[in-house]
């Protein structure tokens, strides 16, 4: 007979049920992810993948005796560097500082203390600082904030080290997650890399940056201009193992975080 897996998403259950299992404390997990532009070769939704690996985390914690639960996850980030790119889909920081700060009222309004945002998206991470820290001196609660696929880089890294450019945007270790968790929305076809773009005559080293003579120059750039290198080098090495390697240790690490962040939270 199969057992079947505990409801850890508040969308799955009832308000009386998540009632009955908010008096035991539990942590609260929060999503945050983006709709954008990752390349002509990996899904626009990168909240999604946070999704399915905040949902294991939450299984994992729950059965090492940590009750948590994942709340909604957001679709939408900060940083409109992929306007430009049909589909990508952006809310201004304001919006999302309130968004935010809505949603964390809304769960420290029932007693629910024990937060951890798994933040998915780079452009999310000052004002999630800034929201936090409010909260901090305004309520007197901590909730830390967990970059996934800042900390999958991480783990990626001590497997296949550091110096082979197959890191950035649209490339490791978003890739790998991808051919692991969600290989039906990876395109199959060989990827061809463009030349690197240029702004007002200088090559474009990143977001919203221009390299002049090996500086670095703020410039308002879009994904379309950004270096493709690295997508290139990371589709030519891609792997679906390596993937479900890294899936693996990201869960054990959010779910060890987790428990930690309930020992010490009382």
């Amino acid at each position: 007979m199969s057992v079947l897996r505990p409801h850890v998403r508040l969308g799955d259950m009832t308000a009386a049920g998540f009632a009955a299992a908010a008096q035991k404390s539990p942590v609260i997990l929060l999503p945050l992810g983006s709709h954008e532009d990752h390349g002509p070769h990996q899904p626009m939704g990168d909240y999604l993948l946070a999704d399915m690996v905040a949902e294991r985390i939450a299984l994992r914690a729950t059965a090492q005796g940590v009750p948590a639960f994942v709340a909604p996850s957001l679709a939408f980030g900060v940083a409109d560097y992929f306007g430009s790119s049909p589909g990508g889909l952006a809310l201004s920081p304001e919006t999302f500082r309130r968004v935010l700060q809505d949603v964390l009222g809304g769960l420290l309004r029932h007693g629910l203390r024990k937060i951890v945002i798994l933040n998915a998206h780079g452009g999310n991470v000052p004002v999630i600082h800034e929201v936090t820290l409010g909260l901090r001196h305004g309520e007197g609660v901590m909730i830390p904030s967990f970059y996934l696929w800042k900390i999958a880089r991480q783990l990626m890294e001590r497997r296949i080290g550091v110096a082979h450019g197959r890191f950035g945007h649209g490339a490791e270790p978003l890739l790998a997650l991808n051919l692991a968790l969600r290989p039906d929305c990876v395109a199959a076809a060989e990827l061809e890399v463009e030349a690197q773009a240029a702004v007002l005559g200088l090559p474009v080293a990143g977001f919203g940056t221009l390299d002049f003579q090996g500086l670095a120059v703020e410039a308002p750039t879009e994904f379309g201009e950004t270096p493709g290198a690295a997508i290139g080098a990371a589709w030519q090495a891609r792997s679906a193992a390596l993937g479900e390697e890294v899936a693996e240790a990201l869960v054990a690490a959010g779910a060890g975080f987790v428990a930690h962040f309930n020992a010490v939270s009382g």
